[in-house]
């Protein structure tokens, strides 16, 4: 699984085939999208409109809340690779833990996984008690958990479990939507390197071994964001910007989610 890829939520099915041409053009061999982002047909077309053979590519796509349960899941996987043209995904995600179904979902999930059509299987917004609770009945363990993280949301305790199970950490709206992009902090760090801040907070990611998907629909910002192989911050940066840490939520808390 790449490092780093490009993420699509919010971007339109009509934006989303240029987006992903773009990112592929620009060296990215990661997509990740979702049903409920409405974009994988989009998504799609990028794909096979791209000269980046299809192997090449790891594809990641996710099963929404209304569809939970274990027939319910299997058919929803269905529509997926239908609505993206494909024969298989790298990696399907359960999108939240619903509550009394997201085990029923698993079960649809290893199965999946056991045909071939997914390559991997994983969980996103799963907390630690999610996950305990779900590897009690769980015959193949989540190889993913993608979770809200970036500089004022570091999510370290429940990074450290996911570490110490093998479970590989992903982080979405991993630029704090946008919101902390004119941080001191960062920008400082950023002069020093010539990058930006948003540069700055994905090398951050991939130095604390977070798998990192920031979105864009815009082909220079989507070059911009890969464009980070050539500075690595030092200890002390990353210290600086762990501290930047207040336990910041933008999106739903998986315990009280109601969608």
């Amino acid at each position: 699984m790449p490092r780093l890829g490009l993420g699509v939520w919010r971007v339109e099915d009509s934006e989303a085939e240029k987006a992903v041409g773009w990112a592929l053009e620009a060296g990215y061999r990661m997509i990740d999208t979702a049903m409920v982002y409405k974009n994988e047909k989009g998504v799609g077309e990028g794909i096979r409109h791209s000269s980046v053979p299809r192997e090449d590519i790891f594809v990641t796509t996710k099963l929404w809340n209304d569809d939970q349960g274990y027939e319910s899941a299997l058919k929803a996987f269905d529509a997926s690779l239908e609505r993206l043209g494909l024969d298989y995904v790298d990696l399907y995600l359960i999108h939240w833990p619903v509550a009394g179904k997201y085990k029923d979902s698993w079960r649809a999930l290893e199965e999946i996984y056991a045909s071939g059509r997914a390559k991997a299987i994983g969980v996103s917004n799963f907390h630690q008690h999610h996950l305990e609770d779900l590897m009690t009945s769980a015959t193949i363990k989540p190889m993913v958990d993608q979770i809200e993280i970036h500089p004022t949301l570091t999510q370290e305790p429940l990074r450290a479990y996911l570490a110490s199970e093998s479970i590989a950490v992903e982080a979405w709206s991993p630029l704090g939507q946008g919101k902390i992009l004119e941080t001191p902090t960062l920008i400082e760090i950023g002069k020093k390197y010539g990058k930006s801040a948003a540069q700055v907070i994905i090398r951050w990611h991939l130095q604390n071994d977070i798998i990192v998907i920031p979105k864009s629909s815009h082909e220079g910002r989507i070059k911009e964001n890969f464009d980070v192989t050539d500075f690595e911050l030092t200890p002390e940066e990353i210290q600086q910007i762990n501290a930047l840490n207040i336990d910041e939520r933008l999106g739903s808390n998986p315990d009280s989610f109601d969608f």
